[in-house]
């Protein structure tokens, strides 16, 4: 039939072949019938139904998976304000020609503009209209019983054909049986047709875990989707810096800086606490190459889940954070923290506690930014860094020999004037602007410049007060992350590998059986095998097909299988896989009986009635 069809689709329709218009240039009537049709207009509910038929395409949905990904580089490539807002400001200043274009494009916040948020909002419809499709078709095939058999088993990729000897007292139907046994043992859904009547068969299916893992890949993806969602609109991050003795409580005033999602609330906040007790660096003091190298960080803390609850003793440690509160705790940074008392030309303590030195170099070189708006009668600032292990060189310069605390040493500027905080404005509490004070102690000025050791305590000049270097603490950074969808985008993750790998591992893959019975007694077997796709093991499991089935049977090995008589087109070998000089074969059987031809028994019942009811 199939070679009928394909003549058919060759030869062209008369329509074609007929000139469109006669000799004299008239039109002819199959021409003026073209010229004169009209397409049907479409329609708005035909518009709605084509373009949810592109949007649902699996090319559609992965154009937008791709489209997504380029869309997400620009947030590497400009700064982005919810990350600072301070260098996305700096930025514009920058660059005045196009800093203003690109924050009307919203490029400065890439992951909340509308057409990011359109990209992802298109791939999660499409994805679903894809997912949900597939999803009903596949349970109706599962449902569904194995495809009739073909007529001609010998087209199929994998072929191949058994003889039964007649004195094995195997009849037709079973040999059916014991095929769909053994196909049933090795996974297969089986379907026996005409098991009473002279010419048997069946239908076996078996791989729908791989349409099952394409389905669980896809509806992962989805709830990847949903999950950074949920955690970009109800989650939070922010960071603090922690002093030896000092506590953080969970209140939007408690953070160093603070992140919000798009949908989050102050409610969300428990107000949990968490106090450094101690923090230990264990130092490397035995290699040469990195000697004086940072090897292990650990935090001692006191947290309390609510402000009655009872303190708990924790241990924070790099990539090992505390769960406090539904939030993640991380230890992200370390460093010393110079204690000073500064007092002012009155006499009275203007500033007393702890400052965290930034750090800038190796052996934990930092610098140190001390801002008191509370002196009297001027405002004092201060600048210089801080040295754990102070050595001088010949040249008079401090450097840090070591990272711990050997032999501190705080060396600062002095000045004086207006800080610039009554206004307002916001300012790096790292930096400090001299432009508009007033120096009071430099290197290069005659009152020289501030150095100072554990316990000491320099006089300003011009009685403009005093600085005592009190002692050094340690301090950590935290990273504080609530993302509620955390979890189950990792579980999502999960599943979206094992529905790949399954889907890539599982063949789909369809067997055929027939049976029927000779002439002379013996049950001739033919069976066929295809795949849903390519499969570069259907040639294996064809044999191990065979072999269950030939050891079933106990037929010798001049049944066993060849790659010519399997495979090779109907009628070029005798059915039974065996050639006519092979009656030997037969378990007893004389020459008369295998010299009457197979062949013709397998190709005659291509189109016998048993046959047809397959079809």
């Amino acid at each position: 039939m199939s070679e009928r069809v394909n003549k058919q689709k060759k030869s062209p329709a008369p329509e074609e072949t007929a000139p469109e218009r006669g000799k004299t240039g008239a039109a002819t009537p199959v021409a003026k019938a073209k010229a004169e049709a009209a397409l049907p207009a479409l329609g708005p509910l035909g518009m709605l139904r084509w373009a949810w038929t592109q949007l649902t395409s699996m090319r559609t949905a992965l154009f937008l998976l791709l489209l997504l990904a380029v869309a997400a580089v620009p947030g590497s490539l400009f700064p982005q304000r919810p990350a600072n807002p301070s260098i996305v400001t700096q930025y514009i200043a920058d660059h005045p020609d196009y800093g203003k274009i690109l924050d009307s494009l919203q490029l400065y916040d890439v992951y909340s503009s509308a057409w990011f948020s359109a990209i992802y909002i298109l791939l999660f419809i499409s994805l679903i209209g894809c997912v949900v499709p597939r999803a009903i078709a596949h349970y109706r095939a599962m449902r569904s019983q194995p495809p009739r058999t073909p007529a001609r088993l010998s087209r199929l990729p994998e072929y191949g054909t058994l003889v039964i000897p007649a004195d094995a007292g195997i009849p037709a139907s079973a040999a059916i049986a014991d095929a769909a046994a053994k196909l049933k043992k090795r996974g297969y859904r089986v379907d026996v047709r005409d098991d009473d009547g002279a010419r048997p068969s069946l239908g076996a299916e078996r791989g729908f875990l791989r349409e099952v893992g394409n389905l669980v890949f896809h509806t992962s993806l989805i709830g990847v989707l949903v999950s950074v969602a949920a955690g970009g609109l109800f989650g939070y991050s922010g960071q603090r810096i922690l002093v030896e003795g000092d506590t953080f409580v969970n209140t939007l005033v408690g953070y160093d800086q603070f992140t919000p999602g798009s949908n989050f609330q102050s409610s969300q906040l428990q107000p949990y606490s968490i106090q450094l007790d101690k923090f230990q660096i264990t130092f490397d003091r035995e290699s040469k190459g990195k000697f004086g190298q940072p090897i292990d960080f650990k935090a001692d803390v006191t947290t309390r889940d609510t402000p009655d609850a009872p303190a708990e003793k924790q241990v924070l440690k790099v990539n090992d954070p505390v769960s406090l509160g539904g939030t993640s705790i991380y230890l992200t940074g370390n460093g010393y923290a110079p204690v000073v008392t500064i007092r002012d030309g009155d006499g009275n303590v203007a500033m007393e506690g702890p400052v965290v030195a930034k750090l800038q170099g190796d052996n934990y070189y930092s610098s140190v930014v001390i801002k008191v708006p509370d002196a009297k009668p001027d405002q004092l600032g201060f600048a210089g860094f801080f040295l754990p292990t102070a050595f001088v060189t010949e040249e008079g310069v401090s450097f840090s020999g070591d990272p711990e605390l050997i032999n501190p040493q705080l060396t600062l500027n002095s000045y004086f004037g207006d800080l610039g905080l009554d206004a307002g404005s916001p300012q790096n509490v790292f930096e400090l602007d001299v432009k508009k004070l007033t120096p009071l102690n430099a290197r290069n000025l005659d009152a020289g410049g501030i150095t100072l050791a554990p316990g000491s305590t320099y006089t300003l000049p011009d009685g403009k007060g005093s600085i005592s270097f009190d002692g050094v603490k340690r301090y950590i950074g935290v990273d504080i992350h609530h993302n509620p969808g955390q979890l189950y985008a990792l579980i999502f993750a999960l599943l979206a590998v094992a529905g790949l790998v399954t889907s890539l591992y599982v063949n789909r893959r369809r067997v055929w059986v027939r049976t029927g019975t000779h002439e002379d007694g013996r049950t001739m077997v033919e069976y066929g095998l295809l795949a849903r796709g390519e499969d570069h093991r259907l040639a294996a499991e064809a044999a191990a097909i065979r072999g269950l089935l030939t050891d079933e049977w106990d037929l010798d090995s001049q049944n066993a299988p060849s790659g010519q008589m399997d495979n090779g087109p109907a009628g070029s070998v005798p059915a039974g896989g065996v050639p006519t000089d092979s009656g030997k074969a037969g378990s007893g059987k004389n020459e008369a009986a295998t010299d009457t031809p197979t062949e013709d028994f397998i190709q005659s019942t291509a189109g016998s009635p048993e046959s047809k009811k397959d079809q």
